[in-house]
């Protein structure tokens, strides 16, 4: 998982911002990822990230997609990084036993409820000839449960009635409610039969000086830089 330091960008992109499309200089950018891909142990794949449920068998089947659509990716090759790009939404990085596959998932709220985690999870399976509770998941930073204030266009896409109580979503003024993206992720994770997850503990809103937070800079800078995680099969 990559944070704010190590880069070349300024300003609000300072220092290793790592998205394409956010404004920040082209060069800076690519010596970003040049960077980022050196302290990596495979090749990093990234993806054009849309909130969808689409997960995708890295390496890349037609040379032409250089930047395929996907919110999700699977491997089960040797030296072909997974990557995720986030800015508060929750990456997820999953691990067959005896590294046979991985994958890597992006769980804004809006994938999340429609199955992301889900869709890669089973990809992986099928991939590698292994059950959801062999499988590892590790959750990275997002927004935390003290920031991400929603509406009850959120609770709608989780199935939940506004007045009905739910541990995952707190009242706060009218209409609003303070929700916990990695803690509906662990849900939705153990519902698939997934045992082993970690992470989930930072908030990228509230450690400022190391994490990229598109809620907290947008208001300020007009966007945010972006952070990746990412998960391989060393290569023997």
């Amino acid at each position: 998982m990559s944070t704010r330091a190590g880069g070349v960008s300024d300003g609000v992109f300072a220092s290793l911002n790592l998205g394409s499309a956010v404004g920040d200089d082209p060069s800076a950018v690519v010596e970003n990822r040049r960077r980022y891909a050196a302290a990596l142990g495979g090749t990093p794949v990234f993806l054009r990230q849309v909130h969808g449920v689409r997960a995708l068998r890295l390496p890349i089947a037609d040379p032409n997609d250089a930047v395929p659509e996907a919110d999700a990716c699977w491997t089960t090759a040797p030296g072909v990084a997974c990557v995720i790009q986030v800015a508060d939404c929750l990456p997820v990085l999953f691990a067959a036993p005896e590294g046979r596959g991985v994958a890597a998932a992006h769980a804004g709220w809006r994938g999340l409820s429609a199955g992301v985690l889900e869709a890669t999870a089973k990809a992986l399976c099928e991939a590698t000839g292994c059950t959801a509770v062999e499988l590892e998941a590790w959750l990275g930073p997002c927004i935390g449960p003290r920031q991400f204030e929603v509406g009850a266009d959120v609770l709608a896409g989780f199935d939940i009635a506004p007045g009905s109580p739910h541990p995952r979503f707190v009242p706060q003024a009218a209409g609003k409610w303070l929700a916990d993206l990695a803690g509906l992720a662990r849900d939705r994770l153990a519902a698939f039969g997934v045992r082993r997850i970690e992470g989930g503990t930072w908030c990228t809103v509230e450690e400022s000086s190391r994490f990229f937070s598109f809620r907290r800079d947008r208001p300020l800078h007009g966007n945010s830089g972006r952070m990746a995680a990412a998960i391989w099969i060393e290569r023997g």
